[in-house]
């Protein structure tokens, strides 16, 4: 249960999809993948739900599949024997949720009030979906209901969409948010699966917020960083402040005072979620080197550099402050 919890706060974004033709379900597998999102929900709202899920799961294990509004213990059974890996509803149904407990099976279903949330942890469940998130108050809500509830935290679905996902992400109680609308019905009935990866990708982008922090510039020696920075200080008027390792020039060039990694340096990112970051990297085959990883106190990952390098540069992430 633990390991689907962990993959979806990696992902962050849970694509909330109805199928109405089998057909349709591998095709559109393949253009999340393509958009960074191995990852679906497909609802129990049509005939080929279990279908779509088995054709799914079958030819793309590498994708995380849920079974969306799923209403029964009937239903829950379907959705495991045809390979989803965890159950999402729209409403907490005390019968399906201990089913699903008593199973091991990972389940995140409908809360809006305390007395709903009450009831989940009472169940056990650590995890539960807020639906219909913009109408039932937004963040809000979630905000002032997650308060007297530190242990729980929310996947918000109904509303969102890439103008307001990072308001509901920002907030650390989120786990997630399911959204459809890169998956439109309408887009998946017309074929139109290279539109869905383009509004995947962009959903991705909007939710990751990467930009360029700074350049470092390697140097042999002390004297030789100190020229290099004094040369483009003087250049562009900008401002140096000198540390144990490297000098800053402005904020966006580091020259360092001795080889670092990279051959002629490297090029730093920020984005808003790191680990969603790196998740959505290594899932289209980047690999990051451990060792260079940085976490502050309470072991929340700080800084990691990818392995490979790009024209002579190596590559690292920074976490937004």
């Amino acid at each position: 249960m633990q390991y689907v919890l962990k993959k979806l706060e990696a992902f962050g974004i849970v694509p909330v999809i109805k199928i109405d033709k089998v057909e349709d379900a591998v095709p559109l597998a393949k253009a999340l993948c393509a958009g960074g999102l191995p990852i679906a929900e497909i609802t129990f709202r049509t005939a080929c739900a279990k279908e779509a899920i088995k054709k799914i799961a079958s030819e793309l294990p590498e994708m995380l599949i849920g079974a969306g509004t799923v209403l029964t213990t009937d239903q829950v059974d379907e959705a495991i024997e045809a390979g989803a890996s965890f159950i999402v509803s729209p409403g907490l149904n005390p019968k399906v949720v201990k089913y699903c407990v008593e199973k091991d099976i990972p389940i995140t279903p409908g809360c809006v009030n305390p007395s709903d949330v009450e009831q989940a942890i009472e169940l056990g469940l650590e995890v539960v979906k807020f639906f219909p998130a913009e109408a039932a108050g937004g963040i809000k809500m979630i905000k002032a209901m997650a308060a007297p509830y530190p242990q729980i935290k929310f996947m918000p679905t109904g509303g969102i969409s890439a103008k307001n996902l990072n308001d509901y992400l920002s907030f650390d109680k989120i786990i997630a948010c399911g959204g459809s609308w890169m998956v439109d019905t309408s887009l998946i009935n017309k074929g139109e699966f290279d539109k869905i990866t383009e509004l995947t990708k962009e959903a991705v982008t909007q939710m990751l917020g990467l930009e360029l922090a700074h350049i470092g510039i390697n140097t042999a020696s002390e004297n030789e960083a100190q020229k290099v920075a004094g040369d483009v200080a003087e250049l562009f008027n900008h401002p140096i402040k000198e540390g144990n390792s490297s000098i800053f020039v402005g904020a966006g060039v580091e020259v360092l005072k001795s080889p670092y990694l990279g051959q002629n340096g490297h090029i730093a990112y920020r984005t808003n979620y790191l680990k969603r970051a790196v998740n959505y990297l290594e899932a289209r085959g980047i690999k990051f080197d451990e060792d260079t990883a940085k976490y502050d106190e309470k072991g929340n990952l700080l800084a990691i550099y990818m392995k490979n390098e790009i024209g002579g540069f190596a590559f690292h992430l920074l976490q937004k402050k």
